[in-house]
């Protein structure tokens, strides 16, 4: 137990630790209180989750800018599930043995509303928070993804832009080309097929992040750096934006 020393203004130890008189601190206290910064840092973990709560954050940007490792990361964070609308795609692609977005143009929304939109009303997600990697791409979507968000209970509380140079974006392309880079996926072979999906990010994703802008949801994000130096900015940010 801790007492305070009115006499010498500094602090006792009533189990017998350390005392210095001259105004420091003791060895137990300093071990006291160390653990109550540990005990800080989670605090402000849960309390950005209780603020979070079943809410949802998007993340858009080019392909190789890191959206979903910063996706994982975030989802791990606020204990929450990821959902990629590129994985829910080319799953149904593989099922139904169909080549949608093959030659790297989205999918049609009447197809992406068919196939994504169920997911937010599994019974499994519903007291989870989302983290959603790049979910409604083209320009028109985003209205029914912030419709849909509400209506399920995961109202989108942030939209994440990462943003990365067309350079190096397509230089993280030729490295993974040469098996240096993340699992390499079959859209992720063809230099005229991942070209063709710059050109949609900038032609039709976009406008989408305009609008996420002017409701005043959009946080950008200098995704250069390390995957952990672009995590860290990203939460940063969030927690400004919950706050």
């Amino acid at each position: 137990m801790l007492i305070f020393d009115k006499k010498c203004g500094g602090q006792s130890d009533t189990h017998g630790g350390r005392s210095d008189t001259r105004g420091g601190r003791s060895d137990k206290f300093m071990i006291e209180y160390v653990k109550y910064l540990k005990g800080a840092k989670m605090d402000e973990r849960d309390l950005l989750k209780t603020k979070l709560g079943t809410g949802s954050i998007n993340i858009f940007g080019l392909p190789m800018c890191g959206k979903d490792t910063v996706g994982e990361k975030l989802a791990a964070y606020f204990d929450g599930k990821l959902l990629s609308s590129g994985a829910m795609i080319r799953q149904y692609e593989a099922e139904n043995q169909q080549a949608l977005t093959a030659d790297g143009s989205l999918a049609p929304t009447d197809l992406f509303y068919e196939i994504v939109l169920p997911y937010f009303d599994k019974v499994e997600l519903k007291n989870l928070p989302l983290i959603l990697s790049s979910v409604g791409r083209w320009s028109g979507e985003e209205k029914e993804i912030l419709r849909k968000t509400i209506e399920s209970g995961h109202p989108t509380r942030a939209v994440v832009y990462l943003k990365l140079a067309k350079a190096e974006v397509i230089r993280r392309f030729m490295l993974n080309l040469v098996g240096v880079g993340r699992e390499q996926r079959a859209d992720d072979a063809s230099l005229k097929v991942f070209l063709r999906r710059l050109n949609e990010f900038n032609q039709k994703t976009l406008p989408v992040l305009e609008y996420y802008r002017e409701k005043g949801l959009l946080i950008e994000i200098n995704a250069s750096g390390s995957r952990e130096e672009v995590f860290e900015k990203t939460l940063a940010e969030i927690k400004k934006e919950l706050n």
